[in-house]
């Protein structure tokens, strides 16, 4: 491969990502520019493979609303929300994406189109008062599947076992409903074999995402899990089970691994492997990035990756020959795991430590998302008891410009960096001298 080859080769996942990403904005504000409407889905159980089957077009009202915070005007369409009624303590992204509606669909991406189905899972209960938003808006139908969590931490079941099989059961019985609910809003029959296309698009993508997953074990790590995984992120969502989906993650699965063979590392110089649990700080994305690689930070994976990927971290295969049945147990085992990276994040965070060669963890409490942060607390303090590993808690939000004061993180940052440096200068072996364990202590 020459240079030329090479230096097209690296970036081009984020290039392509962000104008796929683009591509399918416009897409969507030629549909509301039509006069046609979509379907309403979450991240978290977004039924991608059925809708695209229906040829229905998807909106994610949680990507819309991170949207206007990268772009920096969250905080007009929260602004406007609030004046109409609702309170600074509901979720940002429910209230940037009630402001959309209000607007008739207008969006720094482009109009987004009305809905005319809400489909959604019980993996967030802002989920279910959301949608009733739309279906107050709207009157459209609103279908909510409800898919059974881990009773307790440790006590997951898995398919074979007769639990699991009941769990499975239950699923596919409300999915085959939803199938009948896409039916008469489109007026269309399911298509058997083009729903086996599109899972298998999504098997195609699903198996890539492990694989990126896996190739940022390397020294250096190969993408940045909160910069570089967002754009990911965006298409893992946006465009599962679609042809240039899939196509984009083999792709992307090429980059890496050559990346990873020439050691080209998302850094010039990675001093600290990071992870980051919680949901970005999208009002000061980009700054609150560079917080960290200005000390040769970077995040080499995250808890969001996880939860916000719609379970195509999982790698899980459907089987193309039961579609039905095996899209009952994929969606079972998605949103489940995307449950558990919320509630039960510390199992696996402390797995993340170790597999990754992580020197800190970064905990990310947000204003707008109780389900996301409550209980952090409690697994930082349980994660520096069990293995000791230096933590940063941080405070801000996902939207809100109002609680996010640049100056405050980057006195909390700066001072971890400094601790965790500190903590690894004790640590370090004299020379002549046997090496001595870092005491166990809270950094910030």
């Amino acid at each position: 491969m020459n240079d030329r080859q090479e230096d097209s080769l690296v970036g081009r996942g984020n290039r392509d990502g962000a104008e796929l990403f683009r591509d399918w904005f416009e897409s969507l504000n030629d549909t509301a520019e039509r006069g046609e409407s979509a379907a309403y889905v979450f991240v978290m159980g977004s039924f991608n493979e059925i809708l695209k089957a229906f040829d229905m077009p998807v909106v994610f009202p949680e990507i819309n609303s991170l949207q206007t915070a990268v772009r920096r005007v969250a905080h007009e369409f929260l602004d406007e929300a609030e004046d109409y009624g609702y309170s600074p303590d509901i979720c940002g992204y429910v209230k940037a994406d009630v402001a959309v509606q209000l607007r008739g669909g207008e969006h720094p991406m482009g109009r987004i189109p009305k809905p005319s189905l809400a489909v959604y899972t019980n993996a967030c209960n802002t989920y279910i008062k959301w949608a009733e938003i739309w279906q107050r808006m709207y009157d459209i139908p609103i279908f909510t599947l409800d898919v059974p969590g881990t009773r307790q931490a440790g006590g997951q079941t898995w398919p074979g076992e007769r639990r699991f099989e009941a769990d499975r059961r239950y699923v596919e019985a409300q999915i085959r409903e939803l199938i009948g609910v896409c039916e008469q809003v489109t007026g269309n029959k399911l298509d058997i074999d083009k729903l086996r296309q599109t899972m298998g698009y999504a098997n195609e993508m699903s198996s890539g995402w492990a694989r990126v997953l896996e190739l940022n074990r390397s020294h250096p790590s190969i993408f940045n899990a909160l910069t570089d995984g967002t754009i990911f992120l965006g298409v893992a969502n946006g465009l599962r089970g679609t042809e240039a989906g899939a196509r984009y993650f083999r792709e992307l699965v090429e980059e890496m691994e050559h990346k990873a063979a020439r050691g080209i590392g998302t850094l010039t110089e990675e001093q600290h492997r990071l992870v980051f649990v919680g949901v970005p700080c999208y009002p000061i994305f980009r700054r609150f990035n560079e917080l960290f690689t200005e000390w040769g930070g970077t995040f080499v994976s995250s808890t969001y990756l996880w939860f916000a990927s719609g379970g195509t971290n999982r790698g899980y295969q459907y089987d193309l020959a039961k579609p039905i049945e095996s899209l009952a147990e994929g969606l079972l085992l998605f949103v489940r795991d995307a449950m558990d990276s919320m509630f039960h994040q510390y199992a696996m965070v402390r797995d993340m430590v170790e597999e990754f060669a992580i020197d800190g963890v970064v905990f990310h409490p947000i204003k707008s998302c109780r389900t996301v942060s409550t209980g952090l607390a409690d697994s930082r303090r349980a994660l520096m008891d069990d293995i000791g590993i230096p933590s940063l808690f941080i405070e801000s939000d996902m939207m809100d410009r109002r609680v996010v004061s640049e100056a405050q993180i980057k006195n909390r940052v700066d001072a971890f960096f400094e601790g965790l440096i500190s903590r690894q200068q004790h640590s370090a072996p004299i020379a002549g001298t046997p090496a001595q364990s870092g005491s166990v202590e809270e950094v910030v």
